[in-house]
């Protein structure tokens, strides 16, 4: 009798302990940023659009902005990508696209097929100033406030609620901007 009970309750055990982990990796989606608080890494890249044309991190200082690494090839990015839209037509924030280990060919017809939300697109095309950033994948995002101070950081799709509950208190906005 105890024989046959005793793979039943370690089946039941097996799916307690993963209910349990999956509540507690559910809880575990944001990875803390050790930029927050310190001033975004410096870069010196091209313009993804016109290559000739090179941006220097200094010059984005100012305003506050949000910088969001795509790529043509991350599904998650063409999720996103109303949202950053939406938020574009708002007009609250500067959106500064950073093309993340992208062909420029492919990132460009990826622009064309969906649309272009970005006020300007960088192309990291080697990725190391996305290792400066810490980004492990894309889509990510990072608030950057006028002095340039990271102040926020976004690991995966930006959604309407990120937006409304981080994003906009943070540029000392309330409300909503998106659908």
């Amino acid at each position: 009798m105890i024989s046959r009970l005793l793979p039943i309750g370690v089946f039941l055990l097996l799916g307690i302990l993963l209910a349990v982990g999956l509540k507690i990796a559910d809880q575990k989606t944001e990875l803390p940023s050790p930029l927050i608080g310190k001033p975004m890494p410096e870069f010196t890249l091209p313009l993804l659009d016109r290559e000739e044309v090179i941006v220097d991190s200094a010059a984005l200082i100012g305003k506050p902005f949000l910088v969001n690494f795509w790529a043509s090839w991350c599904v998650t990015c063409r999720v996103e990508h109303p949202v950053i839209e939406e938020l574009a037509k708002a007009g609250v924030l500067r959106i500064v696209g950073m093309n993340f280990r992208d062909e420029p060919d492919d990132a460009k017809a990826w622009l064309q097929r969906f649309g272009n939300p970005y006020d300007m697109i960088i192309s990291d095309r080697d990725g190391r100033t996305s290792i400066d950033f810490g980004v492990y994948a894309a889509p990510e995002s990072f608030l950057v406030d006028a002095s340039g101070t990271i102040v926020f950081k976004q690991l995966g799709a930006l959604t309407p609620e990120v937006i409304e509950q981080e994003i906009l208190p943070r540029i000392g906005m309330q409300g909503s901007v998106t659908r």
